[in-house]
């Protein structure tokens, strides 16, 4: 036996969907339930059947349990016991809520990533209806947004939150912490359809090597790729950025993290960004030799929308193909920097439809005007016209359409 007395999770005014869980071992007595909560009345006996059937569970039979709720969900409430129950006794023992079917999706390695919200990984309040914000990833962060004597709690959160939150579509990612830490991590998500793994400061190709190789030992009856995005943050991983994006055929994109990074250089981050732009131009090209994405950083001033727009134009015209977010309004301005523009998707349909018709008479040689088309600029303007038609911009009988409008 560990202790006698642990306290997990948070109340408070400003907290909603959480609770705060005591629990107390005893000797005899059974299991003694003491809740407050404003919805007692509606759930009061639900809330005292799961604290009964989780300690059962874990062959808890004496114990006294306080819950201060102040709306939790069921998972929420059976991470914190957990958590609370693993604190006080040594245990093999997961307690799974069901998996919900909505979440039985993968993703593929060339999605667009334009946008990925952070979410702290022991909050649940900020998780429960972020798949409404129509991010492309969510990000579950065990790593900078978890205070350190709440990791484990997280952990168990972020397991129980991959299972029952319904993401509507949204790639399921999780940001390990570094080192050995982010290696224990791996056990809690891989198991439960996590899409991607975010692997911050990374400086090096061996490490994403350990934690393939750790991935591997987990995975004993999924055959779901886990794909990986090494976050580069230090001059050292700034260097060994192309190494570490070919490292492995699982890493899909490589992302930039300017606050660790300037603090690295011993510089301020600045809005304009001169003091990255070597590290983010060098980033890029280390991308787009793997042939994976490059994806820049959070920007960190949430109110301020008019220099977001101005940054995400910025990174766009450098070649990264997404940004992070660390609020749900920064996502459509982030969107709409990256999609393509109607001068775009207008060039890129003639070059298409150029290379369709040299095709079909049998040229080998692709003219658009006064300029040669070679396969890369095609390729690069089919990728514009297919980023169109995903978000709507572009209908799917544009040829038609097209034709039409040039007669």
């Amino acid at each position: 036996m560990k202790k006698s007395i642990a306290i997990t999770g948070n109340y408070g005014p400003k907290i909603g969907s959480d609770c705060e869980i005591t629990l107390e071992l005893k000797a005899e007595g059974g299991i003694i339930l003491d809740l407050v909560s404003k919805v007692k009345a509606l759930y009061g006996e639900s809330i005292r059947s799961l604290t009964s059937e989780i300690l059962q569970f874990f062959g808890v039979k004496n114990a006294f349990v306080k819950i201060n709720d102040s709306g939790a969900l069921s998972f929420v409430i059976a991470a914190r016991l957990e958590s609370a129950v693993k604190q006080l006794i040594s245990t093999d023992l997961n307690y799974l809520p069901e998996f919900i079917k909505e979440n039985d999706y993968s993703t593929t390695r060339d999605r667009f990533r334009f946008s990925r919200l952070y979410l702290p990984g022991n909050t649940p309040g900020l998780m429960i209806n972020a798949g409404l914000h129509s991010a492309d990833g969510i990000i579950l962060d065990l790593e900078d947004s978890v205070a350190p004597e709440k990791k484990d709690e997280a952990r168990i959160l972020v397991r129980n939150a991959l299972r029952q939150i319904n993401f509507y579509g949204a790639e399921r990612m999780v940001r390990i912490n570094q080192g050995a830490g982010g290696l224990e991590d791996l056990h809690f998500v891989i198991p439960h359809n996590v899409n991607l793994i975010l692997i911050p400061k990374c400086e090096s190709a061996d490490y994403i090597k350990r934690v393939e190789k750790e991935i591997a030992t987990i995975k004993t009856n999924l055959n779901k790729v886990v794909f990986l995005m090494p976050i580069i943050e230090s001059a050292l991983g700034i260097e060994n950025s192309y190494e570490i994006a070919r490292s492995s055929g699982n890493v899909v994109a490589i992302a930039i993290g300017l606050e660790d990074y300037t603090a690295d250089l011993g510089v301020p981050r600045t809005a304009e960004g001169k003091e990255s732009l070597y590290a983010r131009s060098r980033l890029v090209v280390a991308a787009k030799a793997a042939g994976i994405q490059p994806i820049d950083s959070v920007f960190s001033d949430i109110a301020d929308m008019e220099e977001l727009k101005r940054n995400v134009l910025t990174s766009k015209a450098l070649g990264f193909e997404g940004m992070g977010c660390i609020h749900p309004r920064q996502i459509p301005v982030i969107r709409q920097g990256f999609s393509p523009d109607e001068t775009e998707i207008e060039k890129s349909k003639k070059i298409v439809l150029a290379f369709e018709a040299a095709t079909r008479k049998g040229l080998g040689v692709v003219a658009l005007g006064s300029k040669m088309i070679d396969p890369p600029v095609v390729a690069r303007a089919q990728r514009t016209i297919d980023i169109a038609m995903r978000l709507g911009l572009l209908s799917g009988n544009w040829i038609d359409n097209f034709s039409t409008e040039e007669n």
